[in-house]
């Protein structure tokens, strides 16, 4: 193998090794939401950075399975969950 190669692949590596590492540092915030809207309840789980960016996520995902359309998605996500449970990884 050419000394090309053996670089081109050690770099390949390194950038792989780089994305996995940065990925899983930035989801420090895993949050399960459970949503009501219209008698229904969608319970969803996400990772994120932040507290809040990890409900606000977990909610839009729960909402998007019990809602029709984007007003009553956006209805969905504005009201109170009824559960809320965050751990930080």
């Amino acid at each position: 193998m050419s000394k090309t190669s053996v670089l081109a692949i050690l770099f390949g590596l390194a950038v792989l090794g780089m994305l996995i590492y940065s990925t899983m540092g930035l989801q420090q915030y895993s949050c399960k939401v459970c949503m009501p809207y219209r008698g229904e309840t969608n319970c969803s789980t996400a990772r994120a950075p932040s507290r809040e960016e990890a409900v606000r996520t977990a909610s839009d995902v729960a909402c998007a399975t019990i809602s029709a359309g984007m007003t009553e998605s956006i209805q969905c996500s504005n009201t109170i969950p009824d559960s809320t449970e965050c751990v930080q990884n």
